[in-house]
């Protein structure tokens, strides 16, 4: 009997970033809404020919997104928040893009939905809006245009969907409504939607729906687990229904397990990779008998080539507790760089330790045809293989005795600032002199399509590093004094010469390989190309003094030095896998110390090391958390510990909450806490002040992440909410995030308003 394949997703930007231009030329007015869905249209057709030509049997189809999969199921649920003015009916682009980025038309100005990160990965998804007066209608067609379009190619494809479990525990209670209302008393109602969509595929011969419920993932209650059983008890039932395949990601699914296997549906899908575990529940807790097994054993979200060996024999043994089994991704591939053939400028023997999406396709269905054939039909994959294992495992390139040293050296003493806050805190303003509500901004300002062009020109050879070197100092006294003009208290050097603020780091340390082509999405068109850790991380020599030093030399207001932490270096890397996660932090960790230590010992009085992936990084499952931060934070510490009391350390989190972690953000002992809380109102501060957090706290005003103007009065209000919870001693202004996607119009306007706003509440304080 054959063994089919299956893809969960695949990337969905375009091999060369088709779906970001098209998009951004569509919400600047240059192409039209049919322009934008042509290139959606072709990216999906060639990803689906690539698919169905190496050989994969179960193609997904609703994997393609114009923004997020989750706000696609907003729309096609018909759950739109009441201040979009959705009339019902269809979702249309205008109501779509407007939860993704906010809208300030003539008339009509609206904000964007809060947006935070998926699970433990750097990707962002739109958090659904919840309270007791939701209503759920199937409002989109997009799901089932998108199944018939593949099919009039002549591909059969899996319609994907984002399950009604996890809609409603991704969501968040809307404002109307407290935070402890119950989100799966909305269950009964967004079940009918589900069961349209089943009865519709089922109508048109679809065989499989794929129902994500990564949700199951996370600790879950019994309340919770009651729930699915009856969710899906209600779907099993639906008549003439396809078959129903709930996947789950990133993790095992602990006490969902006996209840997934009791459900009434066809199969199940888990994550054999990252979610080891699934594999002992399967052979201690029973298999899937009268189930199909979607086996994730080709990892989703890293770089490096599956042993298929080592996945050949668990898939053996797989097939002994379920009565079928189709090999699959650990997730979908949206979290991989598309095609490792365009990276051509790769170190060979580097390369041949890697696997990108369309290699990693190539894996699953290799893995398929050597259970169907046999392992001598893959003989030469196997061989090849397992060649560049072994080249990878004996490289004396992965390893740095001096480095391994240092770290094997590290003690509790370097993770220590010399003084309390308390005391640090009076030498700071001793030295700094800040006014109350002190106004600054995050770190980048506009990267300009002059700023891109000059780059480009240095990286091409059409400019020399003298030339590039003016061009970026003249940028960077442009920010200087525009922020000067504003009256900022604090001011930042703009970051025009950084690429990426961890691949601009990691391309002056030893231990990455970069790429040229291997972008990501991080949301909407934001994409990012995460640098790879293949061996131990050194920095040579300093980064940044010099452009902080020159940007200091401009003004008597301070500049801070701007960093990225060790734990955000890791998260937003591709990382190794071959040591644990935590020595190669603690490598990192001493690299930013070093950095630190240079810009302290220059003069700079204030250091910004920035960790927005800290909570990122927390397990999916609680049994974890302790042991992850107590390394987590330790790294942060040895990275800022080494600095006089008189030092200002500043870090920046953003979109995360931190409520279930707020010990372990006290701990960074972080002079300066730069928060992202606009898109959430503020809601996070409640934590704060339930911590009793001492230290001061930046609570973003201005959401960077749309293209809205907020008014003085929107970001005075939000800082009188902010001095409802803490004290105005503690309370930084600033934007929720770096400007670097933005535009100077915008950012001019929009920061006008905050300096004046800032001034103005210090005006009522007084």
């Amino acid at each position: 009997m054959p063994w089919l394949s299956n893809i969960s997703g695949f990337p969905r930007i375009g091999p060369k970033r088709e779906l970001k231009a098209a998009t951004e030329r569509f919400w600047r007015g240059e192409a039209s809404q049919e322009e934008l869905e042509q290139v959606g249209r072709d990216i999906r057709r060639a990803n689906w020919a690539f698919m169905k030509d190496s050989g994969i049997d179960l193609i997904p189809s609703n994997d393609f997104s114009f923004y997020d999969q989750v706000l696609d199921t907003i729309a096609l649920t018909g759950a739109v928040p009441a201040r979009y003015q959705h009339p019902g009916g269809h979702v249309g682009f205008d109501t779509y893009f407007a939860m993704a980025r906010g809208l300030q038309d003539e008339g009509f100005d609206v904000t964007a939905m809060e947006m935070t990160k998926w699970f433990d990965t750097n990707y962002h998804y739109l958090v659904p809006e919840l309270g007791p007066d939701t209503e759920f209608s199937l409002s989109s067609e997009k799901v089932f245009e998108e199944h018939a379009e593949a099919r009039a190619l002549g591909i059969e494809t899996v319609p994907v969907l984002v399950g009604p479990l996890s809609l409603l525990g991704l969501g968040k209670s809307a404002d109307c409504v407290g935070e402890d209302f119950d989100r799966l008393s909305l269950l009964d109602r967004l079940l009918p939607v589900y069961e349209e969509v089943l009865a519709r595929f089922g109508a048109a011969g679809v065989e499989w729906v794929q129902l994500d419920e990564p949700v199951l993932v996370q600790d879950r209650s019994a309340t919770e687990l009651e729930a699915l059983r009856r969710a899906y008890e209600r779907l099993g039932a639906a008549p003439a229904r396809p078959k129903i395949v709930v996947k789950t990601y990133f993790d095992h699914v602990g006490e969902a397990y006996p209840v997934l296997r009791e459900l009434p549906i066809e199969g199940i899908g888990l994550d054999f990779h990252r979610g080891g575990h699934n594999h002992q529940l399967v052979h201690d807790l029973g298999g899937l008998e009268g189930k199909t097994l979607f086996a994730g054993v080709v990892d989703g979200r890293n770089v490096w080539i599956n042993d298929l060996g080592a996945s050949l024999g668990l898939l053996e043994h797989l097939a002994e507790h379920a009565d079928d089994v189709v090999v699959s991704t650990s997730c979908s591939l949206q979290h991989s760089p598309i095609d490792l053939d365009a990276e051509t400028g790769l170190d060979p023997e580097i390369r041949s330790w890697m696997a990108f999406a369309r290699q990693k396709v190539g894996a699953v269905a290799t893995l398929a045809r050597g259970l169907s054939e046999g392992r001598p039909a893959v003989t030469t994959e196997l061989e090849a293989n397992a060649a560049a294992l072994g080249s990878r495992r004996t490289s004396p390139r992965t390893q740095n005795p001096a480095v391994r040293e240092r770290v094997g050296a590290l003690t509790d003493a370097d993770s220590r600032r010399a003084s309390k806050f308390p005391e640090r805190r009076e030498a700071q303003q001793a030295k700094l002199g800040l006014p109350l509500l002190p106004t600054t901004t995050i770190g980048s300002y506009p990267q300009t399509a002059e700023i891109r062009q000059a780059r480009t020109n240095l990286r091409q050879g059409r400019l020399g590093p003298e030339e590039y070197e003016a061009q970026m100092k003249a940028e960077i006294e442009r920010v200087v004094r525009f922020q000067e003009e504003l009256g900022y208290d604090v001011l930042v050097h703009g970051e025009p010469e950084r690429n990426d603020m961890v691949q601009y780091f990691a391309e002056q340390m030893d231990g990455y390989v970069f790429t040229q082509n291997a972008w990501v999405q991080s949301y909407g068109s934001r994409y990012v190309r995460p640098p790879v850790i293949y061996g131990d991380v050194l920095r040579p020599q300093p980064m940044t003094v010099e452009w902080a030093l020159y940007a200091q030399s401009l003004t008597e207001k301070p500049v801070k030095g701007m960093l990225t932490g060790p734990v955000t270096m890791l998260m937003w890397s591709f990382v190794r896998d071959d040591q644990p996660r935590s020595e190669t932090c603690k490598q990192l960790a001493l690299a930013i110390r070093d950095e630190v230590a240079d810009l302290e010992a220059a003069g700079i009085a204030i250091i910004q090391v920035d960790e927005p992936a800290i909570r990122e990084g927390l397990p999916l499952r609680r049994d974890r958390w302790e042991e992850y931060l107590d390394w987590a934070v330790f790294c942060f510490r040895v990275s800022t510990s080494g600095v006089d009391d008189t030092t200002q350390i500043q870090t920046h989190l953003c979109y995360s909450d931190f409520g279930d972690i707020m010990a372990a953000i006290h701990a960074m002992d972080a002079d300066v806490l730069l928060v992202e809380a606009s898109r959430s109102r503020m809601e996070l501060l409640s934590d704060f002040r339930r911590e009793g957090y001492l230290q001061e706290v930046g609570p973003g005003v201005y959401d960077i992440h749309s293209p809205r103007v907020p008014s003085t009065e929107e970001m005075a209000e939000r800082l009188r909410l902010a001095i409802d919870v803490l004290e105005p001693h503690q309370i930084w202004v600033n934007p929720d995030c770096g400007l670097k996607t933005r535009g100077w119009p915008e950012v001019e306007s929009s920061l006008r308003n905050m300096v004046v706003a800032a001034q103005q509440v210090r005006q009522e304080l007084a």
